[in-house]
């Protein structure tokens, strides 16, 4: 199938065009007829499937159609898309910035963390498309900024993170003020029974449409795996950094701290590297993206705020430095490579505690992680030297004659089982010490 086929306009066809886009992606070629047929749409897809060209060209079509017959653009808000993110809310309005580059309709986001007033005065400019977070747009409702009377297409995407994150209430509130005859297209890359409920309240005789299995990773990335012990991450992510060929490697970290300490760690072993979690300021976290998605800075250092919405292309490696308790949350951050059918890869460092956390994922997965080959100075967490066991009656003055037990072994001491530890220089017999009138000790 190609692009025409699917019936969209001149404009809208060569700026796909202009994008170096020529197929659509099994979730645009389901949903896009039903959109421009005006159905209510429930989505399920996989992040880096085009979801959102999904839903954003049959809207600019049903606009740009609308402005043909003489309404004037940005008169009022005609559409309104939420996202939980700054990040994914930009990238959404980016994507309708490009596609409907030659249509006229107008468009703008709004979110938190930033100095409203360029917001505020793009609104009252005149929109056709609101991209916004929940909270920001709160606040301009509240302020009477933003009004959604006329709002025909509401959008929610990424609607299982949204609840996530604790915005249902928020939703609520916002939905109370759209229309209720409206188009409405949810999609959501998990349905878990609250995303059905919500569907089920806001969506009326929806379309389903679902691509991929629930849950699955992208089939063209590749899965690898080394155990290793803590102490060496860091080393072991400077040196496959330095020896893997890669044009953008997204490197995920349990907390914040963790991304800044890797990220520090990087810089002084020459790799150009950046940060990104919710303590930077709006400000970093754009520039840090800006010279991710330029390949400027090829290593960005993330905490799961970039696991889900993240649109950057040619990201070749995901690395995951600390394994997340989460299954679903691995598939999520792998997503961010192999995007659209391209090839990816994706590392994960386990440590020996974490081994639950992979036994779980490779549940997930039905199928286990490979194990990536040894790299030079690296120690395996799975390697560790088994410690022989003594005799269980061995004599205390085998333990200072060749063949003695090992360190870690029990020795008896007058009945009682001591474990041979860790000393320096000659080691004394415990007999020999009591009667040198030394304390016996635990070795």
């Amino acid at each position: 199938m190609r692009f025409e086929d699917l019936r969209l306009v001149e404009p809208l066809l060569r700026a796909v065009r202009t994008a170096g886009y020529r197929t659509p992606t099994p979730i645009q070629s389901s949903a896009i007829p039903h959109v421009l047929a005006g159905r209510d749409v429930l989505g399920c897809a996989q992040t880096g499937t085009g979801k959102t060209a999904a839903f954003a060209l049959p809207i600019l079509q049903r606009l740009s159609d609308r402005a043909s017959r003489g309404t004037t653009p940005g008169a009022r808000i005609r559409t309104l898309v939420l996202a939980p993110t700054r990040e994914l809310a930009q990238q959404i309005y980016e994507s309708f910035r490009t596609y409907g580059q030659y249509t006229g309709v107008r468009q703008a986001v709004v979110f938190g963390g930033v100095n409203q007033n360029p917001q505020v005065r793009a609104v009252r400019a005149g929109v056709d498309v609101l991209v916004a977070t929940p909270g920001r747009l709160l606040d301009l409702m509240g302020q009477g900024v933003v009004k959604l009377a006329g709002v025909e297409v509401l959008v929610l995407d990424e609607a299982d993170r949204m609840l996530d994150m604790g915005f249902l209430p928020d939703l609520r509130r916002i939905l109370a003020q759209v229309p209720r005859r409206r188009q409405t297209l949810l999609f959501s890359a998990t349905m878990p029974a609250a995303i059905r409920e919500l569907a089920g309240d806001i969506l009326c005789q929806p379309v389903p449409v679902q691509v991929a299995r629930l849950s699955s990773p992208a089939p063209s990335v590749a899965h690898w795996v080394h155990y290793v012990e803590r102490a060496d991450k860091p080393a072991l992510l400077a040196r496959l950094l330095a020896h893997t060929p890669h044009t953008r490697a997204l490197v995920f970290t349990r907390t914040k701290h963790g991304a800044d300490k890797v990220t520090r760690h990087l810089m002084q072993a020459g790799v150009h590297a950046a940060a990104l979690h919710g303590n930077k300021s709006q400000g970093a976290r754009t520039r840090a993206l800006a010279d991710f998605r330029s390949a400027h800075t090829p290593v960005l250092v993330a905490t799961d705020i970039a696991a889900r919405g993240l649109d950057i292309d040619d990201i070749s490696h995901v690395i995951n430095y600390d394994l997340t308790t989460e299954p679903e949350t691995y598939v999520h951050r792998i997503g961010r490579t192999g995007r659209m059918g391209a090839p990816g890869t994706a590392v994960s460092f386990c440590t020996a505690e974490e081994r639950g956390d992979l036994r779980a994922i490779e549940a997930l997965l039905r199928t286990p992680l490979q194990r990536a080959a040894d790299v030079p100075g690296q120690r395996d967490a799975r390697a560790r030297p088994a410690r022989p066991a003594a005799p269980p009656q061995a004599r205390v003055e085998d333990a200072a004659q060749p063949g003695r037990a090992p360190r870690g072994a029990l020795v008896s001491n007058g009945g009682r089982l001591l474990r041979r530890g860790r000393a320096r220089g000659p080691r004394k017999t415990l007999r020999a010490r009591a009667s040198a009138g030394s304390r016996p000790k635990r070795w």
